[in-house]
């Protein structure tokens, strides 16, 4: 008896030209958007194109972002970045994105994504765009270069879990609550597997927050992390391209196999902490009430999109960050400081003693400003927090949702931010 088919085998069905696919199969796929960034694109692929006497296959189908290395601190930086801005004008890439913020969250904002798209990337967390219904994964310098060439490569059908969210998320707990207990349920050893998150939570979440599932699926180790496209999908491309043209609702079949189910009810988990140096040191944020904090970070592309911020900003409203501790806030992207400021969000976060850093990777990668010395503690929004991720190799980072870290940041110390009286953040 044939059995229907799971979302991530539709997708890769579709890309290499089959009607079915199935797992430990090796295929070779059609790839309908790349995405290169500052660190991973441009400066790896121009010197092979060069040797290999080549060029794009379809620069219309290729991303650059300038996201890790700005704005530049040194020469060699800037020198990264101009080698990105001179190879797009020799292409005639049109999707360029120089200092507007970071890929994944570059990707969905500006209306590049289409459920059922296979999207390559060269960064670890380009599953961010499984949000979207979208197959997407990251791929290393030697395998872009092909993909930038050729437009295809090749994979082995991975085989699929399914992850099942039920119930409805409390007060002040997010997505980023449930990937952490996800990451101590499940850990980090999902290599060759495709995650599809389905169920009553994910239909009740923003595409802001599906963002922070298919996002975080790279820490469970797995190949991607999908979500099967509905009404708040299509209204998320509609808003952020002005159609939704080619946006079809790309979902399981209803007797899909899996491999595995992984069911959660979302109404009981509490606000989750990970503990130094990996996300599945997950425990509930009680378990760490005596840690204190140097440092309060509120940045990437998992935890500082305007939600985020407006999280932040409705625990933070009229309270301080403790003295010896220093709340440092990066926008996920330059719209997003335009908006956060336009609504009175920046002003929050300022006013409770906030310090606004530049858009961009930043401290989570380890780069620019907001870097940890030694001995220093983190709390970040982060999505990893491996040892020297974000500085000192004897800095200590903990990982939580941005209400947690902005409760940390008035605490001092890692906080419930259920304790305090957070006021409800209405744009202006």
């Amino acid at each position: 008896m044939s059995h229907g088919q799971t979302l991530t085998h539709k997708i890769l069905a579709r890309a290499c030209g089959k009607e079915t696919v199935s797992p430990g199969e090796n295929v070779t796929v059609t790839v309908d958007l790349l995405m290169g960034q500052d660190a991973s694109g441009p400066r790896r692929w121009g010197p092979r194109l060069q040797a290999l006497n080549a060029t794009l296959w379809d620069p219309s189908k290729v991303v650059v972002v300038s996201d890790h290395f700005v704005p530049a601190v040194d020469a060699a930086s800037a020198e990264i970045l101009q080698t990105s801005r001179k190879f797009v004008r020799e292409h005639g890439i049109k999707h360029f994105f120089d200092m507007e913020g970071i890929s994944h969250a570059i990707m969905p904002e500006r209306g590049l994504l289409r459920p059922g798209m296979f999207v390559a990337g060269g960064d670890s967390h380009t599953p961010t765009a499984g949000a979207y219904g979208c197959y997407a994964a990251g791929f290393g310098a030697t395998d872009t270069t092909a993909i930038a060439v050729t437009g295809q490569t090749w994979m082995t059908i991975p085989e699929v879990i399914k992850v099942q969210l039920d119930g409805t998320l409390g007060k002040q707990m997010t997505a980023k609550d449930v990937m952490l207990w996800l990451c101590r349920h499940m850990g980090m050893e999902n290599s060759f597997k495709a995650i599809e998150f389905v169920g009553p939570a994910i239909a009740d979440m923003s595409m802001s927050e599906r963002l922070v599932l298919s996002n975080m699926a790279a820490e469970l180790g797995a190949e991607t992390g999908i979500i099967g496209a509905d009404e708040v999908t299509i209204a998320a491309i509609e808003a952020a391209s002005g159609d939704s043209e080619g946006a079809e609702l790309w979902t399981a079949d209803p007797d899909a196999e899996y491999i595995d189910t992984v069911v959660l009810d979302v109404s009981a988990l509490t606000p989750q902490v990970a503990a130094p140096h990996a996300p599945e040191n997950t425990d509930k944020v009680g378990a760490f009430a005596d840690v204190t904090v140097d440092q309060c970070y509120i940045g990437a592309c998992v935890g500082a999109k305007l939600q985020d911020l407006h999280m932040a900003a409705s625990v933070l409203r009229g309270h301080r960050v403790a003295d010896g501790t220093r709340l440092m806030v990066a926008p996920a992207t330059k719209r997003v400081t335009e908006e956060a400021a336009a609504d009175g969000t920046l002003a929050v976060l300022t006013q409770a003693g906030a310090i606004l850093l530049p858009t961009g990777c930043g401290a989570c990668a380890g780069m620019g400003a907001g870097i940890l010395a030694e001995g220093e503690v983190c709390i970040s929004t982060t999505n990893r927090n491996f040892q020297g991720r974000m500085g000192h190799k004897d800095a200590g980072v903990y990982l939580a949702s941005p209400y947690t870290v902005a409760a940390s940041a008035i605490a001092g110390r890692i906080a419930d931010p259920r304790e305090l009286n957070a006021h409800t953040m209405v744009p202006a």
